[in-house]
This record gives C-alpha cells, structure tokens and sequence, in this order.
C-alpha cells in the first residue's frame, strides 16, 4: 500500500505491481470499487511487462473524499501518482464505473496517455439519443434515479445495502447483485475473479459508502470534459448482454469517441468480457506505445 499526499492536503491510496521499468497500466476501478486487483488483470499486465497501478478514488478505502468531485477531477490524481513515479507516459483502462474516468484521463492527460481501454462502461447522462436506464437490471434502474435525486436520498439507500456487500462470500454477492447478473456473468464469478471482486468490494466499502455515493453523483451530472476532445487511441469493449451497462451505451460510445475502434461483442455480460478477453485488450492497448 502506497498512500499519497496530494497539493490540496487530500491523500490518494494506490498499490504499484510489476517490473520497475514497465509502462504503467492504470487501471480504474467499477463502481463501488477499490485499489486491490483482480488476478488475472495482474497477470495479463505482468505477462506483456506493464506496472499495473491500481488507486482507489477519492472517497474509497483510505482515499480522502473530495465532496461534489466530477468525473474529469481523476485526471488530478492519476498525474500526481506518475510524477510519484517518475513516468513520463502511460496506458490506461477502465471497467463499469472505471470507464467514464478512464476517458476523463485520456482526454486531459494526452501528452501522457498513450492508449485507453473503456470496458463495459456508460455514457454521460446526457447522451443525445439514448435513453440512458433502457435495458438496465432494475437495481440500477433504482440507485440512478436515487443519484438523480441527490444525496439526501441516495446515501442512506447506499448504506443500507453496504453491510451485506462489504461481508458477502461469492454467493452472497451473486445473490446481492441478481438482477445485474446475465448467465454468463454469474459464470465467471464462480472463479478465481469472484474471489478478488469480493476482496474488491469489501475493501471499497471498509470506511463508508463516500466513494460509492460520489461516484454515482458524478455520472449523473456533467462529466467536466468533453469526448469530442480525447485524441489518443481509444478502444470500447462491450458485450451484448450487459444488464449493468445497457449494450446501447457501448454503441453510444462507439459513435461518438473519434477514432474509437470498438468491440461490441455477443456472448459477454457485463464482467464476463473484462475476464474473457483482457489478454486481447492489453495486446491491443501495447499498439499504442
């Protein structure tokens, strides 16, 4: 564990893995979410001699909360945490609630970007065209109508639910998230990654529900950046059968990120295509460098 104090007194919590000279790999966490990282992440990255950086956002495990944040303020951090480093340049990736922030970094940080993964991720709320809940589990259906509301509303829903995630083996998160849970997606959390999203998931919810309620906050408002701006390489993934991402937020993203090239792909869920195929996106990913 690395704990990082930042120029306006916040400190930012992350974890450093792999060779000393690799090209970082920032990798932002879904939503709720934390800095411990997934195995097989671990591995891929390791395999092609990245540094996977894993951080936790403002708010989470024993990151200082940064009330009222929007999506673009990660770019802030991301930047101290390389300078900390001593890297220039960098790839950066997202899952879920990862997503948005991982385009806020590739839009404001271009001299140090070279590549960005959005896998499984949403679109800004104001998406022109797109009917931003269609087709989403009815859990998310209600926790972004309780973000739309505010925090007055939204926080205690969260706290009330953070208990039995922050406690919850694999079956008992499987069980709290049914509705989100495609076939395929429940299948691949009967393996070694279920394991790690339940450390994952406990160590996001340790200290509170600040990061989680934040977060939400900030996808429903203005992001602080525009997509029309991102001028790295970028690259969508997205499956068909995504019940926390609706599959038309992927389309959404495919059409309007310049230059993206997608991969709206049948047969993964929502987690099912970060496990599946993260050996094709990191391969994709090291084009850039």
């Amino acid at each position: 564990m690395t704990i990082l104090g930042l120029p306006d007194g916040r400190r930012i919590d992350f974890t450093v893995s792999g060779p000393a000279d690799g090209v970082p790999l920032v990798f932002h966490h879904g939503t709720p979410g934390a800095k411990t990282k997934a195995r097989h992440i671990e591995r891929a990255a390791h395999d092609r001699g990245l540094r996977l950086v894993g951080l936790s956002r403002a708010g989470y495990g024993d990151s200082t909360r940064r009330p009222g944040r929007d999506v673009a303020d990660i770019a802030v951090d991301v930047a101290s945490i390389l300078d900390q480093l001593g890297a220039r340049r960098c790839l950066v990736a997202g899952a879920s609630g990862g997503g948005p922030h991982s385009l806020a970094t590739a839009a404001l940080l271009p001299d140090r970007v070279a590549g960005a993964a959005v896998i499984a991720g949403i679109t800004p709320p104001d998406a022109a065209g797109l009917d931003f809940l269609a087709g989403m589990g009815e859990q998310n259906i209600v926790e972004f109508g309780q973000a739309r509301e505010g925090e007055a509303v939204l926080r205690p829903a969260l706290a009330a639910e953070a208990p039995a995630l922050r406690r919850a083996d694999v079956a008992g998160l499987i069980a709290a998230l049914d509705t989100l849970l495609p076939d395929v997606d429940r299948a691949v959390l009967t393996d070694e990654f279920g394991a790690d999203m339940v450390k994952n998931f406990a160590e996001a919810l340790r200290t509170g529900v600040d990061g989680w309620v934040d977060d939400d906050l900030a996808f429903v408002k203005p992001w602080g950046f525009d997509l029309t701006a991102i001028r790295v390489p970028t690259f969508v993934w997205h499956g068909v059968e995504d019940k926390m991402a609706p599959f038309a937020h992927g389309e959404w993203l495919a059409a309007n990120i310049p230059g993206v090239k997608p991969h709206l792909m049948s047969g993964h869920g929502h987690l099912s295509i970060g496990v599946r195929e993260i050996g094709a996106m990191l391969d994709e990913l090291m084009t850039t460098l």
